[in-house]
């Protein structure tokens, strides 16, 4: 049986992905990180969920109890996107979990002009393994019912195909609704063949590093479109 309801709280203990939450399963890491790190005890009450929309409570075992019915969250009104330029570091990780955690639906890693971090075949198919990682992690931390889509490396111009683009640049307007993705540039601001004629919006008064950009677009889209804010002037 399913019902219809909200995403799973804090309240219901640590939050898993499972394949099936009929038949819900832990992965070996998941069982570890549940029972030597959380340190749950058997009979202890936690949540597992698909990573689609649907979730159950249950009680932690050697075979997962289900103590409650399926719970079936419906998707966004709709979808909030956001694109970053490649950064330095480990500032590229912490983005995509803050993402994660706030409620982005998609993530889009972008190659600007102006990016110093280059990637090669080879990183990109190793950065996006650990990044996949860092949002299945983020989002059971979060205990999201549906994980983001983790979009690969792709230039600016690409990405700004999606008629609902608009650029974050320092003294542009401000944020509404009709915004779906947000791009953020590197350091070094875009070019203007990146910017060109396509829509401006600036994210505060003052100029912001670029991973504060991506973090500060999360919250203020996601806000807008749960209703939490109205439009950011």
């Amino acid at each position: 049986m399913a019902t219809t309801g909200v995403e799973p709280d804090g309240r219901g203990g640590p939050h898993a992905f499972v394949a099936d939450v009929e038949e819900p399963v832990l992965s070996a890491d998941d069982r570890h990180h549940l029972a030597r790190v959380l340190r749950l005890r058997d009979g202890d009450p936690m949540t597992v969920c698909d990573a689609a929309g649907r979730w159950r409570p249950t009680r932690f075992g050697d075979r997962l109890e289900p103590s409650g019915d399926v719970v079936e969250v419906s998707p966004p009104v709709r979808e909030v996107a956001v694109g970053f330029a490649l950064i330095k570091s480990g500032r590229p990780e912490l983005v995509v979990q803050k993402l994660t955690e706030l409620g982005v639906d998609r993530i889009l890693l972008l190659a600007a002009e102006r990016s110093v971090v280059r990637w090669d075949d080879g990183k990109v198919a190793a950065q996006m393994e650990r990044l996949t990682r860092v949002v299945r992690e983020s989002g059971m931390q979060s205990r999201r019912v549906r994980l983001p889509v983790l979009e690969s490396l792709q230039p600016v111009a690409v990405a700004a195909q999606d008629p609902a683009v608009a650029m974050a640049e320092p003294g542009g307007p401000g944020l509404d609704g009709d915004v779906g993705l947000l791009l953020i540039g590197p350091e070094g601001g875009w070019t203007d063949e990146e910017l060109g004629d396509r829509r401006r919006v600036g994210l505060g008064s003052t100029v912001l590093r670029s991973e504060t950009a991506a973090i500060t677009a999360g919250a203020l889209m996601v806000a807008l479109r749960d209703g939490r804010v109205s439009a950011v002037s």
